[in-house]
């Protein structure tokens, strides 16, 4: 397999011009269901196996897990602000350095798939439950500028699971 293919099992994600009801409620579907998905592709690996690295020069699959937990704890936040703020400036992270810290190289990935678990618990009710106005809200990205719609966001996330799991599906076929 060439590197970009394992960088992007499942293609770069590529935001819809127009962004319906539909998709958002398969976006949020996919939301619902990857935490149990990660659980149980996960359930029982041996610490040999989740620490070793998806792809050459890629994280393990640890810190894919670890990742996955704090990427989308930030959506939710994000979203939170979105809602109660007028078009916030949301705070970026090093995605990077996280993953170098010691907890994202020794903690159990039952904490993060836990955590997960009640991120989209609570991700999934909100989505479920946005009036058309909301879903056409937006926060601003402070590296970028760019705007980005909660119905923007819900797409790209449900994209963020599936990426990050094909990549640790794709790991244990080696």
């Amino acid at each position: 397999m060439e590197l970009d293919q394992l960088k992007y099992p499942i293609g770069k994600f590529k935001k819809p011009q127009e962004i319906t009801k539909d998709q958002r409620e398969e976006a949020i579907d996919i939301l619902a269901l990857f935490p149990e998905q990660l659980k149980q592709l996960t359930y029982n690996l041996k610490d040999a196996v989740i620490d070793q690295p998806y792809r050459p020069g890629g994280w393990t699959i640890r810190q894919l897990v670890h990742h996955i937990s704090d990427s989308h704890t930030h959506c939710y936040n994000r979203v939170r602000w979105t809602l109660t703020e007028d078009n916030p400036l949301i705070k970026a992270y090093d995605q990077d350095a996280f993953a170098q810290m010691y907890d994202y190289q020794k903690a159990p990935i039952a904490w993060s798939i836990s955590h997960l678990e009640a991120i989209h618990q609570k991700m999934v009710y909100i989505f479920r439950n946005l009036s058309e106005d909301e879903w056409n809200r937006t926060f601003r990205h402070p590296e970028t500028g760019e705007e980005i719609a909660l119905k923007s966001m819900v797409m790209l996330y449900a994209w963020h699971s599936m990426h990050h799991f094909a990549h640790i599906k794709n790991a244990l076929k080696k």
